[in-house]
């Protein structure tokens, strides 16, 4: 029988930080404020805040929607309007949300955009999700924000001084415009040393599982950990509290020896660290939990919690170059690493974090994670001589995740873990 988790005092503050967003999401019309729609890799969130105005990532709408068991609907609804069926599930889910009134997770409607922002970031998918966004709402003004891909494994300056004309001639002006109110780089400046202070914080957290046993799952909780970052509150005092207060909690199961909390319980005993590559399945994502919790599986780190920064190799927004700064957060997001890139990651995670072995989960509609990962896994294989394994699923839709296949695949992946450590003994 399952168990509903304690709620510690973060979780209460997270959940009281995104009601209180769709709330202020719900009303924007009658107090004025603008909204600007843009995407969780790469987001320049201090800037939207710079304006005062309110971010909505189409994203988290898909992945809120699939964990609601809502996304096969609004998939379906999408397909019967000519979206085809390997297009990513993230677009089809928005696209039929945004058909059946745009309700939110909190029940609530969210407003059209003022703004659409197009901050790409290793996604071509995003490109053409804004375009029929942009058909869907025909009177936003449009921002585009192009991101240089780390092509060379180098951000150049040449690369950040275009990314910084584009934010001085296409992006602020759009803002400017739709918001009523001129650049205020002071302000943006402020915001960036909140951003500089919660990014400290995360790694310090995420660092936290080279513990044994690790107090956290670094996959499974790890993208409830990164929500506020990667949900509109980048820059914010309230990341800041929740961070502090979410560093605290961790420490605590730190000091008395404590595995991770799970909806299924504590995980009393530590068998398999694991380092896992590409997002979670949302629309079965308790169940997808467990599987791993019932094998004493902990995800020690993990490739999708780096989708917003890669801050844990040392990136850090610097609030006295504001512009230069956020082109540089763009850049440094996990997807716009080149695969080489990805692998040295990885790498480095398995070793720094003691990993047993390594672990893919390749989502059938999203290029930008699932393109080379079977390379990734081969390399790594190769160089660290660990066990690795690959599942196959979906963000969210429920149409591509089979509990049976998942479960055979990842069983025989704990056996071959099994027989490694009695080997090693």
């Amino acid at each position: 029988m399952s168990k509903d988790v304690a709620k510690e005092k973060s979780m209460v503050i997270q959940k009281e930080m995104i009601a209180k967003l769709f709330k202020d999401l719900s009303i924007a019309k009658e107090t004025g404020k603008k909204v600007v729609y843009t995407f969780v890799p790469g987001n320049v969130s201090e800037l939207i805040h710079s304006f005062d105005m309110l971010p909505v990532y189409p994203e988290i709408n898909a992945l809120q929607s699939g964990m609601r068991k809502k996304s096969e609907g609004f998939i379906t609804d999408a397909e019967k309007i000519g979206h085809s069926e390997d297009v990513c599930t993230y677009v089809k889910c928005d696209v039929g949300m945004m058909l059946n009134g745009n309700i939110g997770p909190t029940g609530e409607k969210i407003p059209e955009p003022d703004l659409l922002l197009l901050s790409y970031s290793g996604c071509f998918t995003f490109l053409k999700w804004f375009e029929t966004l942009k058909r869907l709402y025909p009177n936003a003004e449009v921002a585009m924000l192009h991101t240089p891909y780390q092509e060379a494994a180098v951000i150049t300056p040449e690369m950040t001084q275009y990314m910084v004309k584009q934010l001085k001639e296409e992006v602020i002006p759009k803002m400017e415009k739709v918001s009523g109110k001129k650049y205020d780089e002071e302000k943006l400046k402020s915001l960036l040393r909140n951003s500089s202070k919660v990014e400290e914080t995360i790694v310090k957290i995420f660092s936290t599982t080279k513990n044994r046993p690790s107090p956290i799952d670094a996959y499974f909780a790890g993208v409830y950990y990164i929500g506020p970052i990667n949900n509109g509150f980048r820059g914010t005092v309230e990341a800041i509290n929740y961070y502090d207060e979410l560093y605290k909690e961790i420490l605590e199961r730190v000091e008395k020896g404590l595995g991770p909390i799970t909806p299924e319980g504590e995980i009393e005993k530590e068998r398999f660290r694991l380092v896992v590559e590409g997002p979670p399945n949302w629309t079965h994502f308790r169940e997808f939990w467990k599987l791993f919790y019932d094998m004493g599986a902990v995800i020690v780190a993990s490739s999708y919690t780096k989708v917003g920064g890669v801050y844990d190799l040392g990136f850090r927004v610097n609030p006295d170059k504001p512009l230069e700064s956020l082109a540089e957060f763009c850049m440094s997001c996990y997807t716009n690493h080149n695969l080489e890139q990805r692998v040295e990651i990885l790498e480095k995670c398995i070793k720094d974090y003691h990993a047993d072995g390594f672990l893919v989960n390749s989502i059938k509609s999203c290029n930008s994670f699932s393109a080379g990962q079977l390379m990734i896994m081969q390399q790594l294989e190769r160089k660290l001589e660990i066990p690795v394994g690959f599942i196959e699923s979906d963000l969210v839709d429920p149409r591509y995740f089979s509990y049976a296949n998942i479960k055979n695949r990842l069983e025989s992946f704990f056996q071959m873990l099994e027989q490694r450590k009695q080997i090693l003994g």
